[in-house]
């Protein structure tokens, strides 16, 4: 499919010695493949076979808004991605046949190697390695150095986290800060004097005055930059975003709906995260939008951040409130609930 988004690793005995392709694949794209040395990667396996989610249920001493997705590698004997490491924690649970790992917690840098869309790290010498059965699992925490091949064939699970970098943080963020600014805010200077003999020169007024207009702009107190992480945290990867129906429902014909069915569940793809937003509210970021309620609603912010399916009854209690079936009705025309 075209929003799965998989690659194709495979070792070959020319440089750069691996070749990298992106999916969707066909049937004869692994025809085509070695007896050995090869490797399959699906990422947010999660996201698009609904069972899957749940093996993250067991993950949930780390908040949801830290799980990034379920990678699957499959791999044929010897198959393997070469040394690298990981930016982020990451949990590889051998799901079938046996994988050797190595390991290194010394500094390395990363293998600048032209032609090869592939990050790997330079002179890796392994200082411990485990044999990895099925059900065996190994923890790894950023920028430890790792290499993982197959014995055999064999499938690996990798649970990954998001660990957003400062760069992609204040990249989002500006969008904020250029909403904040104004199209129309402009520079001016009414009491500018003549140039004179110098007009090459930045005056020591205008330097200030410019300070002064970029620092107000990027002046912003918690309750902004707690809503703009809140969304930004929450956002999914637009290629497996849940799509709005085309066709909407009331609040009044899901209620009816809901009672037939039983049951709402969220779909995998949906992010959510919520947290008290003064005394009397609460704020609870779905797919990158805020949902500001009131506080009797922590609860119901709760329950759909904590599970993936919601039963009328555990519905019920909230709906007594006005803001809650809007809420819901919101949700299920997002994409984010649905009908079991």
């Amino acid at each position: 499919k075209e929003n799965v988004e998989s690659r194709l690793v495979i070792k070959t005995r020319r440089k750069p010695y691996w070749q990298v392709k992106s999916g969707p694949f066909t049937q004869a794209d692994f025809r085509a493949l070695p007896k050995t040395h090869w490797t399959l990667l699906v990422q947010d396996t999660d996201k698009h076979v609904p069972v899957l989610a749940a093996l993250l249920d067991h993950f949930r001493f780390i908040p949801n808004w830290r799980i990034d997705d379920l990678m699957i590698s499959y791999a044929a004997d010897g198959g393997s991605v070469g040394p690298h490491m990981d930016a982020y924690d990451v949990f590889l649970l051998q799901a079938q046949g046996t994988r050797r790992w190595e390991i290194s917690t010394r500094p390395h840098r990363e293998a600048d190697i032209p032609g090869l869309e592939l990050r790997q790290v330079r002179a890796f010498t392994a200082q411990q390695d485990w044999l990895l059965q099925p059900g065996d699992m190994l923890y790894l925490p950023p920028g430890v150095a790792h290499h993982g091949v197959a014995v055999g064939a064999c499938m690996t699970f990798s649970i990954g986290f998001r660990a957003p970098t400062d760069a992609e943080m204040l990249a989002d963020l500006s969008g904020l800060l250029l909403e904040r600014a104004g199209r129309e805010a402009r520079y001016s200077d009414p009491d500018l004097v003549p140039a004179d003999a110098d007009p090459g020169r930045i005056p020591l007024p205008a330097r200030r005055a410019i300070r002064q207009r970029l620092r107000s702009t990027l002046q912003l107190d918690d309750v902004a930059l707690d809503e703009w992480f809140g969304r930004f945290i929450t956002e999914p990867k637009p290629w497996i975003d849940p799509q709005p129906l085309r066709r909407p429902l009331t609040a009044a014909a899901l209620n009816r709906k809901l009672k037939t069915a039983g049951s709402l569940e969220r779909d995998a793809a949906a992010i959510l995260a919520w947290f008290p937003a003064g005394r009397n509210g609460i704020k609870l970021f779905v797919n990158g939008c805020c949902h500001p309620l009131p506080a009797r609603l922590a609860p119901l912010a709760r329950l759909l951040c904590r599970q993936r399916r919601y039963p009328r009854k555990r519905l019920a209690q909230h709906l007594r409130y006005a803001q809650a079936p809007r809420l819901l009705v919101d949700l299920y025309n997002r994409g984010v609930l649905y009908f079991p």
